[in-house]
């Protein structure tokens, strides 16, 4: 991996792709995948299930638990998928991993978001959430951000140029 970037997260809303793009690019690059929302708490995902967004410190131990995942496989390399959505939270993500992390923003509008979200079944979080996360969503800048406007394959290629 170009520029010593072995952690890639994969960020973005609910609903932008995070989980399918992360498995894509673990296949691509021969990296582990690991889904964020299998770390949340059970607090967590009952509190989103029933409706009620999470705060800050309801996210504050399970990004420590991802950030330890990162740091578990620094060396090793591995794909994340997780919203990070502030700037707060990303910085917790990144504590002791210097430049061994790089963060790939999956950006989409909220209509298209809404729309596949709409088509999703068995997933803990509610349509009605979606706002909420675009309300304190904080774009990374310096990072690599790509269009979910194309097919899966394509924007994994896209990520791949932008190293």
């Amino acid at each position: 991996m170009p520029h010593g970037k072995t952690v890639l997260v994969v960020m973005g809303v609910s609903g932008s792709g995070k989980s399918k793009i992360g498995k894509l690019l673990s296949e691509h690059l021969s990296r582990p995948f690991y889904d964020g929302d299998d770390f949340h708490p059970e607090a967590n995902i009952k509190k989103m299930s029933s409706g009620n967004p999470l705060n800050d410190q309801d996210r504050k131990e399970w990004l420590m638990e991802l950030n330890r995942l990162a740091i578990k496989n620094k060396h090793t390399g591995a794909i994340i998928a997780c919203s990070a959505l502030k700037k707060s939270y990303r910085d917790i993500l990144r504590a002791g991993m210097a430049n061994y992390m790089a963060y790939i923003y999956l950006e989409g509008s909220f209509e298209l978001i809404r729309s596949r979200l709409e088509k999703r079944k068995g997933h803990f979080m509610p349509l009605d959430l979606l706002r909420s996360q675009f309300d304190i969503l904080e774009p990374p800048s310096n990072e690599i951000t790509v269009s979910i406007e194309k097919s899966p394959e394509d924007i994994v290629k896209d990520i791949i140029k932008q190293f």
